[in-house]
C-alpha cells in the first residue's frame, strides 16, 4: 500500500483442515461457525451469480452481489456497508487443495483507503480464526 492510494487491498490466508469442495460448501452455509453468516441479528442470503446477501451484525448493514461464484475453487461478490463509506468493494475467496487440507484465501479489495476500512482486517481475522477452529474441531472428531 503506497501513501496516497485512494482504495487498499487486503489478503488473509487460512489452512483448513477439510477437502476444499466441503470448506466451499461450508463458507456459504449460514449453520457454519467461523462464516459471515452463520452470526447475524438479520440474514438474506441468495448465494448464485447475481444473487444478493443483506448481512445485519451488531448494528450494522452490509450487503451486495454475489459475482462468480465457481465450485468448488472460487466465490467472489461485491460488498459494501458504512465501513466502505458506502463504496462498493470486492470479497474474492479461494480455495485450493493443500495435501488433505485446503488453503483458503480471502482477499477483499477496493476498499477506500481509510481507518473503517482498515477495520476489516480483525473483522476477517475473527471469521477466518473462527472457522479453521471449527474445521479443526471436526477433523479431531473425526467428522
Amino acid at each position: 500500500m503506497k501513501k496516497g492510494d485512494k482504495t487498499i487491498t487486503l489478503e488473509f490466508e487460512r489452512v483448513i483442515p477439510a477437502p476444499p469442495g466441503e470448506v466451499f460448501k461450508g463458507w456459504l452455509d449460514p449453520k457454519t461457525p467461523g462464516t459471515p453468516w452463520n452470526e447475524n441479528d438479520k440474514l438474506i442470503l441468495n448465494p448464485k451469480v447475481n444473487g444478493f446477501f443483506y448481512w445485519l451484525i451488531r448494528g450494522t448493514a452490509h450487503y451486495g452481489r454475489f459475482t462468480q461464484i465457481q465450485r468448488p475453487a472460487k466465490i467472489q461478490h461485491t460488498w459494501v456497508s458504512r465501513y466502505t463509506s458506502g463504496e462498493e468493494s470486492l470479497v474474492t475467496v479461494t480455495f485450493k487443495k493443500k495435501g488433505k487440507d485446503t488453503l483458503m484465501k480471502l482477499v477483499h479489495s477496493g476498499l477506500p483507503n481509510n481507518e473503517a476500512s482498515k477495520a476489516h482486517k480483525d473483522g476477517w481475522n475473527y471469521f477466518l480464526d473462527k472457522l479453521a477452529k471449527t474445521y479443526g474441531s471436526r477433523a479431531r472428531r473425526g467428522k
